[in-house]
């Protein structure tokens, strides 16, 4: 569906943003809100991933076989008090309103130490923050909030963290209580 869009670099920038996923050191990650496991696949150590979709659960479970995955909605996450070692998200954050982004920070410092956040970078052909239609295979159409960082700003809003990757297309950033 997408194959015919223009998105000069994406390509290496896609590949340098798995580079600096797959550098992160083992640790029991938990990756919320996974998807089909696309990024899940380049976290080294004990990985569980978690979606509310039980199809893009299948999907996962059969590209990351030695992962461990569950189907839960994210807020509140279904695990107790230091659980893991990091939290994981890969373009779920931007996706959350203010009072939703609140509470996800307070889950994933309940449940892990260090958390990472990927999402899409702040580009001239989008506001930082903006309501986009989208469009699904079976013609549906959805309303969704969608945000776009640079690597310091989201870093400063998760209150600190290194940029792990700062490209045109993404930013990555990890956070360390």
């Amino acid at each position: 569906m997408f194959a015919a869009r223009s998105r000069p670099g994406w390509v290496s920038d896609r590949d340098a943003l798995i580079r600096a996923i797959a550098a992160l050191p083992p640790a029991r990650t938990l990756d919320v809100a996974c998807g089909t496991g696309y990024l899940t696949r380049h976290l080294a150590g004990e990985v569980v991933g978690l979606d509310q979709s039980e199809s893009m659960i299948e999907i996962a479970s059969a590209r990351v076989p030695d992962a461990r995955f569950v189907r839960a909605d994210a807020l509140p996450l279904p695990f107790a008090d230091g659980s893991f070692e990091r939290v994981f998200t890969g373009h779920f954050y931007g996706h959350l309103i203010e009072s939703e982004r609140e509470r996800f920070l307070a889950e994933a410092a309940r449940v892990a130490s260090s958390l990472v956040v990927v999402d899409s970078a702040l580009r001239p052909d989008h506001a930082p923050e903006e309501w986009q239609e989208r469009v699904l295979n079976d013609g549906s159409r959805h309303e969704v909030y969608k945000r776009y960082f640079s690597a310091d700003g989201l870093a400063r809003e998760l209150g600190g963290g290194e940029a792990l990757h700062a490209g045109p297309w993404f930013v990555a950033v990890c956070r360390n209580r």
